[in-house]
């Protein structure tokens, strides 16, 4: 096939313009990961140490990366398995690289199962602490209410399937008329929203320990696991290795920067990052509570303080509102792949491809919902004892193991087995230098650093212990 024929027959349509773009990649990376895990990491860290490494594995691993999802998909203008298909054709590499599609459109299809029951219970949320009842219930109650919601399998039943409805509608409507009008109202709501929080935390009794718990410098916290922790942020949180960027791109006008689009997206990231922090920890501290990392924050820890302060319900109602929407931008860039692929491959129509991803995806979920209940089990992984059977499984497979691997190989194809010329197409950097830089990360830093991840990732609780 001719260099030429990649660009003609584009199947899909296209982000209308540049800024639709980093709308919606950003808000693919922007999760529910960034609201409690990013602030939790730069506050046991080190604050501004952590965020100085963060920033430079940014450099490093999430930058290069990045890049080279979006000229890949915008190289090909197809799902990422045809992407890969077509581009290694045109690039005279082994039909196998497709596997690299067919891995991160798993990756992100299996993720979305479980995340559509943990972002249900975030929309449960809204309506619960709407209600009230957290002002009623003292904290060992409300830690109670969360353990008996997530174990009754009908409740959680609802609420995910009412997430992934959502996310299902968005996505049928298509690309302009689905996607893009979800992001375009959204992301800057998501923002308003943040902000609103931000400046009510800034009035409580808290802010100043929270700003100091962030970003007061100490680099004694800077242990090899910490940076390494820093470096698995800076790729996990940009959604990289999933197919989402790379779908993305490959909807992306010919004429936009993706270096500059790629440093708006990582610079807005990480902002809506750190003003999830100050909103958060000022709250908490105010509260005398103390952080905690992961569901617990936000299910157990933050639903005691929106119940202790005053007008608890409107802020704590808006705080889950926030959740939402950043996990609504997150699950539709997670279903378009699939939805893609089968749209260009099989000839179902837009709608036809939505229902039956959506469908399937959440099928599986109902697996990470009795995870919690009557199919709980456990089993030991590398020596850690995990107690949520397929949600802990879905976990592992994807964050450990799947992900890392795609950003591999995604690193290794765009550096090694795409032509220069091609590269300078699509990527048209200013200066020469700066595309040998990219060249040289994409090749020899990116794929390293990412392998260091997954050891640490699979091994790594051997030598913290």
């Amino acid at each position: 096939m001719a260099t030429a024929d990649v660009h003609i027959n584009y199947v899909h349509a296209q982000w209308s313009s540049r800024w639709v773009f980093v709308l919606a990649a950003t808000g693919s990376a922007v999760g529910l990961g960034n609201i409690w895990k990013f602030p939790y990491m730069v506050g046991q860290g080190g604050g501004g140490a952590f965020v100085l490494v963060y920033l430079v594995c940014i450099a490093l691993v999430g930058i290069p990366i990045m890049m080279a999802e979006v000229l890949l998909g915008r190289r090909a203008r197809r799902s990422p398995v045809n992407t890969m298909r077509v581009l290694a054709l045109d690039e005279g590499a082994g039909a196998g690289w497709q596997f690299v599609g067919w891995l991160g459109m798993a990756t992100g299809f299996l993720i979305l199962s479980f995340y559509s029951v943990v972002a249900g219970w975030t929309l449960a949320y809204v309506f619960r602490t709407a209600s009230g009842v957290f002002a009623t219930q003292d904290p060992q109650q409300i830690k109670a209410l969360f353990g008996v919601f997530v174990t009754d399998p009908a409740k959680v039943l609802i609420w995910h399937t009412l997430f992934m409805v959502t996310t299902t509608v968005i996505v049928a409507r298509g690309v302009q008329a689905g996607l893009e009008k979800a992001v375009r109202f959204m992301m800057p709501v998501l923002l308003i929203l943040l902000l609103a929080l931000v400046f009510y935390a800034m009035g409580s009794s808290g802010f100043g320990q929270g700003i100091e718990f962030l970003f007061s410098t100490d680099f004694s916290r800077l242990t090899p696991g910490v940076i390494l922790g820093a470096m698995g942020q800076a790729f996990f949180s940009l959604s990289l290795g999933m197919g989402a960027i790379l779908i993305y791109g490959s909807y992306l006008p010919q004429s936009a920067s993706i270096a500059g689009s790629t440093f708006m997206i990582i610079a807005a990231d990480t902002a809506v990052a750190l003003l999830a922090g100050l909103a958060i920890f000022p709250i908490v501290f105010a509260n005398g509570l103390e952080p905690a990392a992961g569901p617990p924050l936000i299910f157990e820890i933050l639903p005691i303080a929106f119940g202790q302060m005053p007008g608890g319900g409107f802020w704590g109602t808006l705080f889950f509102v926030l959740l939402v929407f950043a996990a609504w931008t997150s699950a539709i860039s997670l279903i378009e792949p699939a939805v893609a692929w089968l749209t260009e491959t099989r000839g179902f129509r837009r709608m036809v491809s939505a229902v039956l991803t959506g469908g399937l995806a959440w099928l599986l979920g109902l697996l990470t919902i009795m995870s919690f209940s009557h199919w709980a089990f456990s089993f030991r992984f590398l020596g850690l004892e995990k107690t949520n059977g397929f949600f802990d499984i879905f976990d592992i497979l994807t964050t450990n193991i799947t992900l890392p691997v795609g950003g591999i190989l995604i690193a290794v194809f765009a550096g090694w087995k795409m032509q220069r010329p091609h590269l300078q197409d699509e990527l048209r950097l200013a200066s020469r230098a700066g595309f040998e830089v990219w060249l040289f990360l994409t090749r020899f830093v990116a794929p390293v650093m990412v392998g260091l991840l997954l050891l640490y990732l699979l091994f790594g609780h051997y030598f913290d212990a």
